[in-house]
């Protein structure tokens, strides 16, 4: 497996997350959406640190950052959806209109 087969990897996944927030309604859907993104970009980090600079650990820490980030990322998203429910019965982004002065 070559450097150019995982950006291809990370490049799909990376593809099929942005389709995933440009096309959904439901707030939930959007999430996995972009923590798909996010793991495309960890696929791209390892890769290009495996492969340019294999005695160094640079791209895992900066691998366990964004996967830090990420999992703080999905518990105040959902914190957030789950009170939007509560409030207005409703996950679709399209009738959220809470923020609308």
């Amino acid at each position: 497996m070559t450097l150019l087969h995982l950006q291809l990897l990370s490049a799909a996944l990376f593809a099929i997350g942005l389709y995933g927030v440009l096309a959904r309604r439901n707030a939930v859907l959007i999430l996995l959406a972009i923590e798909l993104m996010l793991n495309a970009v960890n696929i791209n980090l390892i890769g290009f640190a495996a492969f340019l600079d294999p005695g160094r650990v640079l791209g895992q820490v900066l691998v366990v950052f964004v996967i830090t980030v990420a999992a703080a990322e999905v518990g105040l998203a959902l914190a957030i959806i789950l009170r939007l429910y509560r409030n207005r019965g409703t996950v679709n982004v399209d009738e959220i209109s809470i923020m609308k002065g």
